[in-house]
């Protein structure tokens, strides 16, 4: 439940124009405002399941984004049965002044592709059908002067190949390939909450440049609460995190009776020394590797 200077679990990412929301509990609208950001560019909202503390925010974010008089569609995605609980939620808010696309996920792991990035759903192991997120951007190669010289690509079409584009021309079909060098290293992140710890986890968050879990309890002896309600420990995020080799741990999702997560750091830093008991308005800029 939310608590003073904590609200519920939610999670904005933005890249290239684009806002992508993970959950919206209570209290997501307020996070953001105490951030100065807005909800009417939001393009896509996500649920990792439907439990009250992870959509109880959605009608009056919906109701916000109205009155913003956001008329551009909003896409969300999330598991089977989306379209019910969001046509439940909207009785509240029938009248919007922009069109609503569910998307449901129908398998176990799932992607779904835009322009420029990814978003992975992967199924975690709650007491109701919950699925973990990863948000993935692609990064091409280099452009390769000599080589689009060399094998003589038309240099007008050099930009549009760069961007990704295949082209044909005079019968010919050039790709991207063709003028760019090895791809390289792009960017993810990986959000889980609610779930016990699964291979599955451990395998999506490879890769990742940033790692956010839930840490619903730091109590050693809430161990066989957190296996009960089917949710994971502090030191269990950690060893996923460890397992998984990322740089960066955040911790999120607290009990309500876990009022200063920080407290359990030090035995939570044994096993993954780069954790962080996130706070609401943490936020971080990822940048590409220079290569």
């Amino acid at each position: 439940m939310p608590l003073p200077y904590r609200w519920l679990t939610s999670l904005m990412m933005r890249y290239n124009g684009k806002s992508i929301l993970i959950d919206c509990g209570e209290g997501t609208q307020i996070a953001m405002k105490e951030k100065g950001w807005s909800p009417k560019p939001i393009d896509i909202i996500c649920f990792t399941h439907y439990h009250a503390d992870h959509v109880s925010g959605l009608p009056g974010m919906l109701l916000t984004m109205g009155n913003a008089e956001r008329t551009e569609p909003l896409l969300l995605i999330g598991p089977k049965g989306l379209n019910k609980v969001v046509t439940a939620l909207r009785v509240i808010a029938p009248e919007l002044p922009f069109p609503i696309q569910c998307m449901e996920i129908t398998a176990n792991t799932q992607t779904f592709s835009f322009d420029g990035f990814r978003i992975e759903a992967f199924k975690v192991n709650h007491n109701v059908v919950c699925y973990g997120y990863s948000l993935s951007i692609d990064r091409g190669g280099r452009f390769n002067r000599e080589k689009a010289v060399a094998d003589g690509i038309p240099m007008q079409l050099w930009s549009r190949l760069q961007k990704g584009e295949t082209v044909e021309q005079d019968g010919t079909i050039y790709t991207p390939d063709m003028v760019l060098g090895e791809a390289r290293k792009g960017l993810k992140v990986t959000y889980c909450t609610d779930t016990r710890p699964t291979d599955m986890i451990t395998e999506h968050a490879r890769g990742s440049d940033l790692l956010i879990l839930e840490g619903m309890y730091g109590e050693p002896d809430k161990l066989s609460k957190a296996k009960e309600y089917k949710h994971m420990t502090m030191y269990e995020a950690a060893k996923i995190a460890r397992q998984a080799e990322v740089p960066q741990l955040w911790l999120t999702h607290y009990s309500p009776s876990l009022l200063r997560p920080e407290e359990f750091m030090g035995e939570v830093k044994k096993i993954f020394p780069n954790t962080i008991a996130a706070k609401d308005g943490r936020t971080v800029e990822l940048k590409f590797s220079e290569e």
